[in-house]
């Protein structure tokens, strides 16, 4: 018969095997279960930095628009200016933004003062309802020699059109009225600005408001949209 003493000790003995092969067991069933793998170990330490993707190549230059032919300006045209280079704007008086680029080409003028001429023409777009009016009341201005001055009045009121406040307008600027409303209501300039859109559409324009530089060596160039002064100068500076 053991000893007290022994039997602790073949107690504690017994038991920590127990405890062993229960463990072995328990670990076994987790590797068999794939429950323990190598790559958890992977995933825990930091992935390798990947090599630097070769750059990628620029993007090409957008082409720029393509000009047809332009009519020949001749005096039939309305021309402010003088000078080697030719703006010719194809342009609509309702539409915004002519009425913005119409400042730029103002301040244009002033800045190449005897270098840059300006040559208008009629591009009225149909969802304008007073656009094909307007572009008329104009020309009915510029039979009394007074259409540039007529052209900054529209923009400058181009919220209020309509067929009194134009014939208003030609008063205020020193129009025979009499005569402006018989030119007016008989649609007498109807034609000349179809013609004027037809001449646009025939370059290429196909918005509001499109100008196309003419160089000194023959170059046609289109300002596409109402760009600012900053952006027009270089394209003018080129030109000349």
């Amino acid at each position: 018969m053991l000893s007290p003493k022994a039997s602790f000790i073949f107690g504690l003995v017994g038991g920590i095997l127990v405890l062993c092969t229960i463990g072995f067991f328990i670990l076994l069933s987790v590797v068999l279960r794939g429950g323990l793998k190598t790559d958890s170990l992977a995933k825990a330490a930091p992935s390798a930095p990947s090599a630097p993707s070769a750059p990628s190549a620029p993007s090409p230059e957008p082409a720029a628009p393509t000009v047809g032919e332009v009519k020949a300006v001749t005096s039939a045209d309305h021309i402010t200016g003088t000078g080697t280079v030719t703006l010719v704007e194809y342009s609509d008086f309702q539409c915004p933004f002519c009425q913005r680029f119409h400042d730029t080409m103002k301040q244009v003028m002033s800045e190449y003062k005897g270098k840059v001429r300006w040559v208008y023409r009629h591009f009225p777009l149909s969802f304008h309802p007073f656009g094909q009016s307007a572009a008329n009341a104009s020309e009915c201005a510029s039979e009394q020699g007074k259409f540039w001055e007529y052209a900054d009045k529209l923009f400058e009121n181009q919220s209020a059109f309509s067929d009194d406040n134009f014939k208003t307008w030609a008063g205020e600027i020193g129009l025979n009225k009499s005569k402006f409303e018989s030119c007016y209501t008989a649609k007498k300039y109807d034609k000349v600005v179809r013609d004027d859109q037809a001449s646009g559409s025939a370059a290429g324009v196909d918005g509001t408001p499109a100008t196309i530089i003419l160089g000194t060596d023959g170059s046609k160039q289109l300002i596409p949209g109402a760009l600012p002064f900053d952006q027009v100068k270089p394209l003018i500076d080129a030109a000349l």
